[in-house]
């Protein structure tokens, strides 16, 4: 080839001319065996078409799966953490749960604007955070409601749901759980009873479910877990199996320190958008913004320069008291929870009973409140008690009675009322049977467990377990068991009494119709004027499930009281008023007790939680108040491979935090479209033989013509990056693309820790910014524009994209496909 020639590839530019070899990025070419050189001259070899070749063998990173249509845009989006589902929330609010072949398993609609989602480490329960502050608990296999959380007022815009790493081991290295010793003494605990027209999830509770009960009460079994919970108005809520609360902070009464001045600054106007708990259990990190300022009760904050601008910080929160009292917090948390599931047992019996008998003495009342109407409109002055009695006494009936008795009620009435009454009565005795009283029994034996280890000051204490409190709460469940007892025994005889009157009605009515009564069932005298004076127009069983304090309380004899007094002095129960309470009342008594026994360890450790460190990242310019909200954030914890796998199985194991981010345009004028990313933000401050005076972080700009949508951490240190391209010449050609890179290769910078913070600390990176080559990651084209979420799985190796178009498309990221079989 004695002329120059041009040959143009689309991965690289290839320039051959005489004597000369030229290739961008590539200065192997000369071995490859399609060149060759021979006297000054370069022969090109081209047996086959190459270009074409290429295109053909091509193999695009990440597996496309599929790419399906979605009747709605999708909000959040969440893999679980141990199955291939996902789990969508729709703008409309509806969660959606699809297997990763996109079949639908279930679809649920709250009623209520959705905020935030995650999963139980196991991946067996989804947790939804909700506009109006509550958190809902619900089972993956059906998507039925296990239980209702309102320990926020506002919006729960974040979740996070992490499992202890490490098992509890003994001294001897032997595996070290508590023992729930409930399950060899009693039965399985009873249900949330049952009965028409009442959905036993009415109660807000649990829904119809027996399995959906167990899923969290079966504690237990678990491994010790907690559920965080952020706002938007700073408050962070922690619970110990997703039910049992066990610390409340709000970022805006934090002292945060400054670093080596011995003083503190709090925010102003802080909200939060992230939390993430290690998975040692012993930080928290916080990505929130607001206005950082000297406190100013603190004399020695007033020489320190802070930020009075409003922009992100990053937050580390000391919760280090998850790890050094896991043990002693899953004991009380063991009880405490299925206490407070039995506790809505005897609620939910309370509210069946009431609405059971309710409707029964409806019925009664319905047809026997006619009765002194005919009397008045006869124009006697007599009462329908004072009518029967002159019956019971054989007197003449009078013309009300007459027509009453014959006309209006007859003995197809009487029976019906009848029916109804005892029909009432033998459910409101199973209920008691089957679910109240076993509840009640299995409480106060949980509640005589947790007094037990409360004297046990030296482990207990710490967290807040109190010996008077439990013993108070204990006593309160005994007194609760004695006014089952009494309303057994009312609810008893009332029924006696009334099946009694009704048979001596019914005989009443034959006599009058001038029917055969002889085979009709014996009835009493005495019992009947007993019922008409003391229960015709009287209910005690209603009074006594009554909760209200209001003309509720129980006359009795002075005499008794005072024998009941004595017998406390050797040993019963030291409230003698409980006596005077009804049965839901006693029931009100019971469970404030609980509240109060159990508000300390919570206050315990809410105490306990601190916060430690913190970052200023870059301020807000936009007056925006949804502009902190649209940017991406993602934490995640990863094993410290610097660190040696430690021998010894007691040994705490060490992670290494990542947090990354999108720096806001408009944030700094000499930083634009970069992404930060910081590792090493938290540290043990117990560790005082190592140097903890640095953190490391970098900056990457984003390739021009592309902008970040999202960002998720993923396994290993990768991060991956969902871009958006910017320029183009059509709007219908705009398309987008996914990347992975390893952070582990990026050129991090140490950053100091300064007590001064009247610097961001991305502002000191932009001397730094590494430039991302997109030939040098892996990266997908796809032929969408694509909108948040991105959903990645580290467990299962898959990503989720979304398209703007309403499209959703499903990602291998470990594997590659050819091009030919791209189905895009």
């Amino acid at each position: 080839m004695n002329t120059s020639c041009t040959i143009i590839n689309r991965k690289w530019n290839l320039f051959l001319s005489a004597g000369t070899l030229a290739l961008e990025g590539f200065s192997f070419l000369a071995s490859f065996p399609f060149f060759s050189t021979s006297s000054g001259e370069i022969v090109v070899h081209c047996p086959t078409l190459p270009m074409e070749t290429d295109e053909a063998e091509r193999v695009l990173p990440f597996q496309l799966q599929f790419d399906k249509p979605v009747a709605s845009q999708v909000k959040i989006a969440e893999w679980n953490p141990e199955k291939d589902l996902l789990a969508m929330v729709t703008e409309d609010s509806k969660i959606l749960l699809h297997r990763f072949n996109w079949q639908r398993l279930w679809t649920i609609s709250p009623g209520r604007s959705i905020k935030s989602l995650c999963w139980r480490p196991d991946g067996k329960v989804i947790a939804v955070g909700l506009e109006d502050g509550t958190v809902l608990l619900h089972d993956v296999e059906n998507g039925k409601l296990l239980r209702s959380l309102n320990s926020h007022a506002v919006a729960v815009v974040s979740l996070n749901w992490v499992e202890d790493c490490q098992l509890i081991t003994d001294k001897n290295e032997n595996l070290s759980t508590y023992e729930d010793r409930t399950c060899r003494i009693f039965p399985p605990a009873p249900t949330v009873p049952r009965m028409p027209g009442l959905v036993s999830g009415d109660t807000g509770f649990i829904d119809d479910n027996e399995d959906s009960f167990t899923e969290l009460s079966n504690s237990s079994q678990q491994r010790f877990n907690i559920l965080c919970s952020g706002d938007k108005d700073g408050s962070i809520c922690f619970s110990i199996f997703g039910i049992f609360p066990i610390g409340k902070i709000n970022i805006h009464k934090l002292h945060i320190p400054l670093q080596d001045a011995g003083a503190s600054c709090h925010l102003l106007n802080a909200e939060i958008y992230k939390v993430a708990l290690s998975k040692d259990l012993c930080r928290l990190i916080v990505m929130c913004s607001g206005e950082l300022v000297a406190h100013g009760h603190d004399p020695r904050s007033r020489q320190i320069t802070v930020q009075a601008v409003h922009g992100m910080h990053s937050l580390v929160l000391d919760t280090s008291i998850f790890r050094k009292r896991k043990s002693e917090l899953h004991q009380v948390a063991q009880q405490a929870s299925n206490i407070g599931e039995l506790t809505e047992v005897i609620r939910a019996s309370l509210s069946v009973m009431s609405k059971q008998w309710s409707d029964a003495m409806h019925t009664y009342h319905e047809k026997f409140d006619s009765l002194s109407t005919l009397i008045v409109n006869h124009g006697l002055d007599s009462s329908p008690q004072e009518e029967f009695l002159s019956i019971l006494g054989g007197a003449r009936t009078s013309p009300p009675v007459h027509q009453f008795l014959v006309n209006s009620l007859g003995e197809v009435g009487a029976k019906r009322v009848s029916k109804a009454v005892s029909g009432a009565g033998s459910e409101l005795q199973r209920i008691i049977l089957d679910h109240f009283q076993p509840a009640a029994e299995i409480i106060g034996f949980r509640m005589g467990e947790l007094l037990g280890i409360s004297r046990w000051r030296a482990r207990f204490q710490d967290v807040g377990l109190d010996e008077k409190l439990m013993h108070n709460a204990t006593e309160k469940v005994g007194t609760l068991l004695v006014q089952v007892e009494r309303f057994m025994r009312v609810l008893s005889t009332v029924l006696q009494q009334f099946s009694n009157f009704f048979n001596w009605l019914i005989r009443c009515i034959k006599l009058l119709m001038s029917e055969p009564s002889d085979q009709l069932l014996p009835y009493n005298s005495e019992l009947v004027v007993i019922f008409l004076k003391f229960l015709y127009n009287r209910d005690p069983v209603k009074k006594l499930l009554e909760a209200s304090e209001n003309d509720s309380n129980i006359e009795i004899d002075s005499e008794l009281v005072e024998r009941v007094r004595e017998l406390a002095l050797f040993g019963g129960f030291s409230d003698c008023e409980f006596l005077r309470r009804t049965l839901g009342l006693e029931f009100q008594q019971m469970e404030s007790s609980f509240r109060e026994a159990f508000l300390m360890p919570f206050s315990t450790i809410s105490k306990k939680i601190l916060c430690e460190d913190m970052l200023s990242l870059f301020p807000f310019i936009s007056s925006s108040s949804c502009l902190s909200s649209c940017v991406p954030l993602s934490i995640s914890y990863y094993e410290d491979s610097s660190e040696p796998v430690p021998a010894d199985p007691s040994c705490q194991q060490k992670f290494i935090d990542y947090i990354s981010f999108k720096v806001p345009n408009d944030s700094f004028a000499d930083i634009a479209n970069c992404l930060g990313i910081i590792r090493g933000f938290i540290h043990d401050q117990s560790c005082s033989n190592e140097d903890y005076s640095t953190f490391e972080a970098v900056l990457v700009s984003i390739p021009d013509g592309f902008q970040c949508v999202d960002l998720s951490l993923y396994k290993d240190g990768q991060i991956v990056l969902l871009l958006n391209e910017t320029a183009s010449t059509s709007e219908s050609s705009v398309g987008s693309c996914m990347m992975v890179v390893q952070a582990d290769n990026l050129p991090f910078v140490s950053v100091p820790r300064s007590p001064c913070l009247d610097n961001w600390k991305v502002l000191q990176l932009k001397d730094y910014v590494v430039p991302l080559q997109m030939e040098n990651e892996k990266v997908r084209n796809i032929p969408h524009p694509v909108i948040r979420p991105l959903a990645v799985s580290a467990s299962r190796g898959v990503a989720c994209v979304f398209a703007a178009r309403k499209r959703a498309l499903v990602y291998i990221l470990e594997e590659d496909e050819d091009e030919a079989s791209d189905a895009e």
